[in-house]
């Protein structure tokens, strides 16, 4: 039973947890992105390009015969990934900066307290104090 126990433990750690959280709004986050990619931000790119349809874009190495299919390199949706790989990295960065940030403001110490001043600087203080007048 011990080994459950530590299965259980762990499984229950917040960091597990928080991770596992992670990966999944990371995901549904990544298939939003992939959408605005193919379906809003490329096709008025295509259109500026003369019309192009990225997902079409693709090099013919062998055609296909037959039930054969075709041998291709699909560079379009090569290029697709990238962009939705940069908006993914950028979205990530504002994210993290913007925790940081927060972060530094929590983390920011209040400000030292002067020192007292020590016996030796009061006397030589009143010193002074006594040869002025």
């Amino acid at each position: 039973m011990s080994m459950l126990n530590e299965f259980k433990d762990f499984a229950m750690r917040g960091n597990v947890v928080d991770m596992a959280v992670g990966i999944v709004i990371g995901g549904a986050f990544g298939k939003i992105v992939s959408s605005f990619v193919a379906d809003v931000l490329m096709p008025p790119i295509g259109l500026l390009l003369g019309g192009v349809d990225f997902r079409d874009l693709a090099i013919m190495l062998k055609e296909g015969v037959g039930d054969t299919a075709a041998v291709m390199i699909n560079y379009g949706s090569f290029i697709q990934t990238v962009v939705d790989f940069v908006i993914i990295a950028f979205a990530i960065f504002l994210v993290v900066k913007a925790m940081n940030s927060l972060k530094k403001k929590e983390e920011a110490p209040a400000p030292a307290p002067e020192p007292a001043p020590s016996a030796e600087e009061v006397l030589l203080g009143e010193i002074r104090d006594l040869l002025k007048k």
